[in-house]
């Protein structure tokens, strides 16, 4: 089918009606059978009261307010939640009420069971909007007389029927495989899926077989070739001339078709430094709503496999927006003037043309680190940017005063590098925006990567504060508070291993708090992956409203991270407490609108769409008599404009690129690349315990349930289940309050953060389960006896 409800349902105006045959356009369909279809489906969202199609052909919203818009998300368990968009409460589904939805498709959902304080409101699937899987993996297997594909992924409570034509992919003789299997009917009423193999994936086929595996897993291994289109030249009006300036490309990524980044230039200025970012100019570029603009929706992400990258931008954008050594390239800056707290000074966006002199990478910044202060000898890896020395040093500089400008407001910090597998390539870097996350790493002036995610972060919240100032719309990243119950199990988790955390009246510690708790302790490493999973995940949002307090105004020095003692507890220990106004100002910092990476992100893009209309387009006076011009990318511009910046027709075409449609799509992309990074990691971790097997490692328990312990063996970081039904030398109890496994006879105790041997039992790599067992020492010591009247939870 061309096209699904939800596409359907975005050309149906909310007021007023449109014309079937006019909707066919817009939808492309031109055959009889097309056509058909959509008959079909008017007539069905016409019987659930979504759409109202008249007797002569004209479709309007129908009165459906009862109906809630959510993804479902389902557990191996059978258990699925709808989760909404407007951020209420997750729906819980019961399996009679899913109506053959799976797990990650869009539906629209009525409530039938309102909730409680304890209780999950309730509701039942009335429309799937969009299905999420096309094709998937599974193992073809001989039922009966029936053939069917049985889903790895546990969470599609579904199996698929398959012809006869696909016996032979459930043969094993030809050694351990899986098939892709693509889906050529969904279930409905009393029929079950069916679908057809479209190849088989050996489990041992090396490298590149298993990024096939993982790519077709996240249904990204089939995407579409760009179309063909002619690129715009960017305006030449309006643009400052930087090729004098000595700017600099910080690289921290290897692969040859990694994607490009901004460039910086960063210099002393007025007692601290002036900050310029340069994105590569591609809005400018783009006509939006074209066939190319579409291409590039439906990418959303690139997509980093370690060694490779799947780019969003096409072959002729990369070549026109690329920044290179020497070449001269158009490009969309921030001139940004910081104080020596890292405070704010002055901003100003503009269009410019640059031209980058030096690329700088780990190498030369790993001498630049390592060189002794005033120090005339130049390390041979610094010997071809001597001319720039200066600089690099006041990179650092500037971004040592800036992270710990974020440390006093209270950003969140967690030390977790990732995994050092040299498969992993360009995955073992950090991601130069931090992928939007709401928790950054700590600062390493070795790393290019860790300087600029600095810049970027800056960047962005600096155009958040000038876009809603301006009553500008936006795409807004951001994540959710993390429950005070999740906050509460890590801090407990820290108490348990002799944290020394202070704990106000209600018990209730915020995540800043924890995160510093937590830096440079022993146990860091395996409380700060608990808190990790406390915090929720980013997600990106539609802001069209003006915010009445800018955070800029912020004034960050008056902000401090040990509380005043109080009348009613004057001994309250100040050192692990963050005070209200620094919990506060975090709040109203989190939020960013990025747009200095278009290359990696579709958000960036179409935010820095809105930036490039501001300073093309944007009215600069009132009046055209009027001689006095705003100039609307300096800081304060909003102070001076009481007129449109745009005229009707600009301001509608601006918010057509900014739609509620849009935003969902770029989350349930941003949500399936996550997935595929993180399987990429976890498959490449598998592979790396393989050689394992049988042998003795030593390893730390990184997690601890009912059922057993999680251990992870450095320095890959491969994590491993012990089974409690393994431990057979004592009936354990799990006690949740303290994250340990206690025997009742031995006392023995098998504790989160606990040095533990264990062997490599067995490794599943598609599934990414590694089996383990504890191997116990020589002469075992005794844990000291615990009190026996510790509750059972």
């Amino acid at each position: 089918m061309k096209f699904t409800v939800a596409d359907l349902l975005d050309q149906v105006p909310a007021e007023g009606s449109l014309d079937k045959a006019k909707l066919e356009k817009i939808l492309r369909l031109t055959n009889r059978s097309e056509k058909q279809t959509l008959d079909l489906a008017l007539h069905g969202l016409d019987r659930l009261g979504i759409l109202n199609v008249d007797h002569e052909g004209g479709v309007s919203r129908g009165d459906s307010d009862d109906l809630v818009e959510a993804r479902l998300r389902c557990s191996s368990k059978g258990f699925c939640f709808a989760i909404r968009d407007d951020g209420g409460d997750d729906i819980y589904i019961r399996d009679h009420q899913l109506n053959h939805a799976w797990n990650g498709d869009r539906v629209l959902v009525r409530l039938t069971r309102e909730g409680g304080r304890r209780r999950s409101p309730e509701g039942g699937v009335q429309c799937i909007l969009e299905r999420s899987t096309t094709s998937l993996l599974a193992s073809v297997e001989q039922q009966d007389d029936r053939l069917i594909a049985v889903p790895l992924d546990d969470r599609l409570l579904a199996s698929i029927e398959l012809s006869s034509d696909d016996a032979s992919h459930a043969d094993s003789e030809k050694g351990p495989s899986v098939a892709e299997v693509v889906l050529d009917r969904y279930p409905v009423a009393q029929f079950p899926a069916r679908g057809h193999v479209a190849r088989s994936l050996p489990l041992d086929g090396g490298h590149e077989v298993d990024r096939e595996l993982m790519l077709t897993k996240a249904n990204l291994h089939q995407r579409p070739a760009p179309p063909r289109a002619s690129l715009k030249a960017p305006s030449a009006k309006k643009r400052v001339n930087l090729i004098e300036q000595p700017a600099l490309l910080l690289r921290g990524w290897t692969a040859d078709d990694a994607p490009c980044l901004p460039a910086i230039h960063v210099t002393p200025h007025n007692g601290g430094t002036r900050l310029w970012i340069h994105a590569p100019a591609l809005a400018e570029r783009l006509t939006p709503g074209n066939n190319l603009d579409q291409w590039l929706m439906n990418q959303s992400e690139s997509v980093c496999l370690g060694d490779q990258w799947l780019p969003l931008l096409s072959s002729p954008l990369i070549k026109a927006s690329s920044f290179n050594v020497g070449e001269e390239q158009d490009a969309v800056s921030l001139r940004l003037d910081l104080g020596s707290d890292g405070d704010w000074r002055d901003w100003e966006f503009c269009l410019s043309r640059i031209k980058p002199i030096a690329e700088v990478g780990g190498k030369a910044l790993q001498a630049l680190d390592g060189r002794k202060p005033k120090s005339r000898a130049i390390p041979a890896a610094l010997k071809s940017f001597k001319d720039q020395i200066g600089q690099l040093e006041t990179v650092v500089f500037c971004a040592r005063t800036l992270h710990q400008a974020e440390r006093v407001e209270g950003r969140i910090e967690l030390d977790l590098q990732p995994p050092q597998i040299n498969r992993l390539a360009d995955l073992n870097s950090i991601s130069p925006d931090g992928d939007g996350q709401r928790w950054t790493t700590p600062l390493n002036p070795a790393c290019a990567h860790s300087l600029l995610s600095i810049f970027i972060r800056q960047a962005h919240r600096v155009w958040e504060d000038h876009r809603r100032s301006l009553g500008l719309p936006a795409i807004v990243l951001d994540a959710a508070q993390p429950e005070e119950s999740a906050l509460n199990d890590v801090a407990k988790a820290a108490i348990a291993l002799e944290v020394p955390l202070e704990l106000d009246e209600d018990g209730a510690p915020s995540a800043c708090e924890l995160a510093t708790a937590l830096s440079g302790l022993d146990s860091s490493r395996v409380l700060s992956l608990q808190l990790r999973q406390a915090l929720p995940e980013s997600s990106y949002s539609l802001a069209c409203e003006t915010s009445v307090e800018s955070s800029a105004d912020l004034d960050i020095s008056s902000l401090s991270t040990k509380p005043e003692a109080s009348e009613d507890d004057p001994g309250t220990s100040g050192e692990l407490v963050a005070t209200t106004a620094v919990t506060n100002a975090i709040d109203r910092l989190t939020p960013q609108a990025p747009w200095c990476c278009p290359t990696l992100h579709q958000a960036d893009l179409i935010n820095q769409h809105v930036l490039c209309q501001l300073l093309n387009e944007g009215k600069d006076r009132p009046t055209v008599r009027q001689k006095e011009k705003a100039q609307l990318g300096h800081r304060g511009a909003a102070s001076t404009v009481d007129w449109p910046l745009f005229t009707p027709s600009q301001e509608q075409k601006l918010l057509e690129v900014l739609r509620e449609r849009t935003v969902q799509r770029l989350n349930a992309r941003r949500r399936q690349v996550h997935d595929l990074k993180r399987d990429v990691v976890a498959m490449a971790k598998a592979r790396s315990a393989e050689p394992m097997i049988d042998q003795v490692q030593a390893g730390i328990i990184s997690g601890v349930q009912s059922y057993g312990f999680f251990v992870e063996i450095p320095p890959s970081m491969v994590e491993g289940l012990v089974h409690v039904s393994s431990l057979n030398d004592d009936w354990y109890e799990y006690r949740s309050r303290q994250n340990r496994l206690v025997g009742r006879r031995s006392r023995r105790v098998y504790q989160l953060g606990d040095p533990v041997d264990v062997k490599v039992l067995k490794v599943d790599v598609l599934r990414n389960q590694i089996d383990l067992e504890v191997v116990p020492s020589e002469t075992p010591a005794e844990a000291e006896a615990l009190p026996v009247a510790v509750s059972e939870e």
